[in-house]
């Protein structure tokens, strides 16, 4: 009974998911520390933009080759839709608000995607389960205990456009649920392309422009951002939402900090406090219940 094949099957499904979840959450993790680091020397929507659009140009060029059908023009529509909600309304829009924004505030903000996604599936009918509600809110309860002792100084502008960029993820992941898209990585480099073209648009039409020759320094956050956070990130994100719950596939949301605060620890020499400690117990409890709350 224990070597069938569903079981079999079963046991592959969940590690698949795993794997998926760990990439999710160390991958973007890290990006906040990242992007703060390119900014230095690099506009916020170009250094966005370039880094979706190339490798989503790189991996739909790999996919064609490896003989994975074109998308239809339907298909390519909706992939730059939600694109666009993902990539310019939410990626772009964090790192344009870390300008003013300090990086713990932005993984505060950032971190009710959960739940404006769950409430966006709500749109279809499909609405979190108990379980789910009470890991959504510790979870949530959890970032604001990690954040507590900090100086959460944000301008308007800053506090406004990541409450734009959570909402806009949030429904764009929920709309992706819904629509005609491709299928597997295809569905995430044509994303990635319409996407991080809008972002380039709109780096264009704001009259971006570096002002002096890049050095490593900005370069390599921008080359870790499009292997992590795009290639490996996105793509295991993808896979998520075509297979767990909306609330299970966004709790990186609540990870990220936690993430934050280990490389703080590691390469800036940081103290964890007694609360820091106490807000990871509450954030890692949150999720366990929106894993328990998943339906089979």
């Amino acid at each position: 009974m224990m070597n069938s094949p569903l079981i079999k099957t079963i046991d592959k499904r969940s590690g698949s998911v795993i794997l998926a979840l760990v990439a999710v959450y160390f991958s973007w993790g890290s990006t906040y520390l990242a992007i703060s680091i390119a900014l230095s020397e690099l506009p916020p929507f170009f250094m966005m933009g370039i880094r979706f659009f190339l490798v989503g140009v790189g991996l739909y060029g790999v996919l064609r080759f490896r003989g994975v059908p074109a998308p239809s023009r339907v298909q390519w529509g909706n992939a730059t839709m939600v694109g666009v909600l993902l990539f310019l309304g939410g990626s772009a829009g964090v790192a344009y608000a870390e300008q003013w924004v300090a990086s713990g505030l932005a993984a505060l903000v950032i971190a009710t995607t959960p739940i404006w996604t769950v409430l966006c599936m709500g749109i279809w009918k499909e609405w979190p389960t108990r379980l789910e509600w009470a890991g959504l809110v510790l979870g949530l309860i959890g970032i604001i205990v990690l954040n507590f002792e900090g100086g959460l100084k944000a301008s308007p502008l800053g506090g406004a456009v990541l409450l734009v960029a959570a909402v806009s993820w949030a429904f764009g992941s929920a709309w992706s649920r819904q629509l005609n898209l491709p299928s597997g990585l295809m569905a995430g480099a044509a994303q990635m392309v319409g996407g991080g073209a809008s972002v380039l648009i709109v780096s264009i039409a704001m009259g971006e422009h570096i002002g002096a020759t890049p050095t490593w320094r900005s370069l390599s956050p921008v080359l870790y951002l499009a292997v992590a956070g795009s290639l490996v990130g996105f793509t295991a994100y993808m896979y998520l939402l075509g297979r767990v719950r909306p609330a299970l596939a966004t709790s990186y949301a609540y990870v990220n900090p936690i993430i934050a605060v280990a490389l703080g620890v590691w390469l800036a020499d940081e103290k964890v406090t007694v609360i820091e400690i106490a807000a990871m117990v509450i954030i890692i409890a949150g999720v366990v219940l929106v894993v328990a709350g998943q339906k089979r």
